[in-house]
């Protein structure tokens, strides 16, 4: 069966775009081919800086001949009818159209189209111009003349505007191959732009520019490797990584790694060769993490450190060349040296500053005094100089001092709650966004935090304190660690949470899938917090004290309103603190509490947990996340034990024929009359129920989930009895309400522990 190859070679694509437009490439193509008939065995996406390949294997040299049945109108429909039938069966006549006879409908008109199968050749050269000129580019450009405005004349010839190719980069020959494995192949012709598949391609800009003609992919990829391009990303990457492992040891040091650098670099080579530059002793001063991200983000190259050392770096780093130089590549290590130590110079400089006094101190007093600053330590002034700017964090939300004034009343009331200490959770929130006017941070934003920490400790600040501005950040996702005290968890609760209580109350929710602000993470951060340092938070009291003063949101309704004092237990040091609830919506605070909930059942899902189970644990109102985790867990483990399945099968039964009675609007008692209970698996059955639930209500009570399922499975054996000697529907009026009291009763004490009517099996 014959084999398609199909290069698309352009000026160099950007790294990050290259791995997608691959997979995009065999997905249009394969699916483009598949829809029109043809099959194929296996196909398998390349890429390099300069062209995207797709190599297609047994693919079918002729779609299969294919016959349709048109249904058409009764042959005593009106003129109009047939007309409009025979051209949608494509038929010039009547007569070309058969007759057939139904016993209930009568006669009508059956078109057969028959269409012949097309060769892979046609089909190819028919669906290869749509896929390459609407091509997925998350950004594309127009090259040469096509690029000028429509109308524009250049050289004689008019400029195509909008209709001519967008390529991401200017796209500059395509080879389309189709043949046998061994015999000769064919180039399947078409055009784009002027630019007209071939069997030509070129090999790398620099070693090798001559043309190269190409039969089939076997010796493409010979080749192009002869032409100095390796095609194979993931073969470049291994390259990379252990040339760079060698090299490294090779100098008495350890390669710092770096997935996603590496994939970067991997995308900017067709040819790698591995390097290693040098730079001033004197620059490892600055922080790690500086010289590592000035290092990768202004050169894509990577450090090492001293071996064995977990901490730390070298003076040496590792660069990726993509030419062979005949030097040895001496001159490409002193050229990146000289820009690395250029930006080191930089970094070493902004380093400098953020630890001098800022020059407009005594304009920066009313902050100080406002957030109990100490103008005498930089990321003190950094502070008051963030709040002194008024710098805006959100038009409908207030300046960062503001936000920073929120999120430390609401961490003052969450500190007693997660047992940190209330001074320290203080100190930490003032500073916490300090390091946004560093001008470490100015340059690179990805360290925030981090760099806030860093000076933290340089000013004598708590151990505590200086992770938690780092820390307060976090998690940023599924996989990201937490914070790692209690303090830190403090400052990262309310900070979360006030972003989320705000943009509800502006009403700048996410939406579909565009989460501009990133809530959901946000939201996924507070759950993890609370469930994995088992934090007990009233979140839905939380919530409503944590609304924005400035929002415009309707009153709080009476359930929210006022104070609300907070239950102490077990698992917090001291929890008897009132939040004052500010004027908000309880409709915010109910819309955000359900948030919390999916990205609960997310997380519980990912963990494992059955859907069914979350849904029988979990109500609109619930909003102890902790406990809705307990639950789950302590019911997961129960409903497959033989206690478990007595409690779903003595319970079911009995919620089932309740549901359906009073969906029929069936009269049910407000409570059971021991005086109505006429036979003895009816009073058997009310004396179980009574002492299940005590004893389950006790249980709870206790926060033992297991026991008190276990109380309540003992209703199996009289709830059997009932439904074997009671007829529930009795033909009086009170003693029919009276035994679906009853069940109602059995519902509620369920109810105390799950709602067990949504689990299945």
């Amino acid at each position: 069966m014959p084999d398609l190859l199909l290069e698309l070679r352009s000026e160099e694509i950007p790294a990050r775009m290259q791995r997608k437009a691959a997979g995009d490439l065999r997905k249009l193509v394969t699916d483009a081919l598949v829809d029109a008939g043809l099959t194929y065995e296996g196909a398998r996406e390349y890429w390099t800086p300069r062209r995207l390949v797709l190599d297609v294997r047994g693919l079918t040299a002729r779609s299969a001949d294919q016959r349709e049945e048109i249904k058409g109108p009764s042959t005593k429909a009106p003129e109009q009818a047939v007309a409009g039938f025979l051209r949608k069966a494509g038929l010039s006549d009547i007569s070309e159209a058969q007759v057939v006879s139904d016993p209930k409908k009568g006669d009508f008109y059956v078109a057969v189209v028959s269409k012949p199968g097309r060769a892979a050749e046609e089909v190819i050269a028919d669906v290869m111009p749509g896929i390459i000129r609407n091509f997925p580019w998350p950004k594309s450009m127009r090259s040469g003349f096509a690029s000028m405005p429509k109308g524009m004349v250049y050289g004689g010839i008019d400029g195509k505007g909008s209709e001519s190719l967008r390529w991401v980069r200017p796209l500059q020959s395509i080879v389309c191959l189709f043949g046998p494995e061994h015999d000769e192949t064919q180039v399947i012709p078409f055009e784009i732009d002027g630019i007209v598949a071939s069997n030509v391609t070129y090999g790398h800009r620099f070693h090798a520019p001559e043309a190269i003609t190409v039969r089939r992919f076997d010796d493409y990829v010979s080749s192009l490797e002869k032409a100095k391009v390796m095609l194979d990303a993931d073969r470049r990457k291994d390259m990379i990584l252990h040339d760079a492992r060698d090299i490294a040891f090779a100098n008495g040091l350890d390669l710092v790694e770096d997935e996603g650098l590496l994939e970067e670099v991997s995308g900017l080579v067709e040819w790698p060769h591995v390097l290693m530059g040098t730079f001033e002793e004197d620059y490892l001063a600055i922080p790690a993490e500086i010289i590592r991200l000035t290092i990768k983000t202004n050169q894509k190259c990577f450090v090492t450190r001293p071996q064995g050392a977990e901490e730390g770096l070298s003076n040496r780093f590792i660069l990726i060349s993509n030419i062979e130089a005949k030097d040895g590549g001496k001159e490409i290590m002193h050229g990146n040296g000289k820009v690395v130590r250029a930006r080191l110079s930089d970094a070493k400089h902004f380093w400098t500053r953020d630890q001098g006094d800022l020059p407009d101190l005594e304009t920066l007093k009313a902050s100080a005094a406002k957030f109990d600053l100490d103008l005498k330590k930089p990321l003190d002034q950094r502070m008051a100089k963030l709040d002194a700017l008024n710098v805006t964090f959100h038009a409908k939300l207030g300046s960062q001092g503001e936000r920073v004034a929120r999120i430390r009343e609401l961490a003052r009331q969450l500190a007693p709650i997660t047992g940190a200490d209330a001074a320290l959770v203080d100190r930490a929130v003032v500073l916490a966004k300090a390091d946004l006017r560093t001008e470490a941070v100015g340059e690179f934003p990805e360290l925030q935090g981090l760099m806030g920490r860093r000076y933290a400790l340089l000013q004598g600040e708590d151990a505590s304190v200086a992770a938690a501005i780092e820390d307060h950040w976090k998690p940023n996702g599924p996989s990201d660690r937490l914070p790692e005290d209690k303090v830190g968890l403090t400052v990262a609760l309310a900070d979360k949470l006030d972003t989320l209580t705000g943009f509800w109350a502006i009403d700048e929710k996410p939406t579909g899938s565009k989460d501009p602000y990133a809530l959901r993470r946000a939201a996924l951060g507070v759950v993890r917090i609370i469930l994995e340092r088992k934090v007990r938070l009233p979140l839905s009291t939380v919530l409503a004290a944590a609304l924005p003063t400035g929002a415009s949101t309707p009153a709080v309704s009476p359930s929210h309103a006022g104070s609300k004092t907070l239950r102490a237990v077990e698992d917090n040091s001291y929890i008897n603190e009132t939040f004052p609830v500010v004027d908000g919506s309880a409709d915010v605070v109910a819309d955000l509490l359900s948030f919390f909930h999916d990205r609960l059942k997310v997380y519980l899902r990912d963990m494992g947990a059955r859907h069914d189970i979350i849904d029988a644990v979990l109500t609109p109102e619930t909003d102890d996340l902790l406990l809705v985790a307990r639950r789950a867990e302590a019911l997961t483990a129960f409903v497959s034990s033989e206690d478990g399945k007595n409690l779903l099968a003595g319970t079911k039964r009995a919620t089932q024929l309740l549901a359906a009675e009073e969906k029929k609007g069936t009269v049910v008692a407000a409570g059971v009359s021991d005086a109505l209970l006429k036979l003895d698996a009816e009073k058997a059955l009310w004396a179980a129920i009574t002492a299940a639930s005590k004893e389950a209500s006790d249980a709870v009570a206790k926060e033992d989930f297991i026991a008190a399922m276990e109380a309540l499975s003992k209703l199996r054996a009289p709830v059997d009895k009932f439904f074997e000697d009671v007829l529930v529907n009795d033909e009086d009026a009170a003693i029919r309400a009276n035994r679906l009291a009853l069940l109602k009763a059995i519902r509620e004490a369920t109810g105390t522990v799950a709602d067990f009517s949504k689990i299945s099996g």
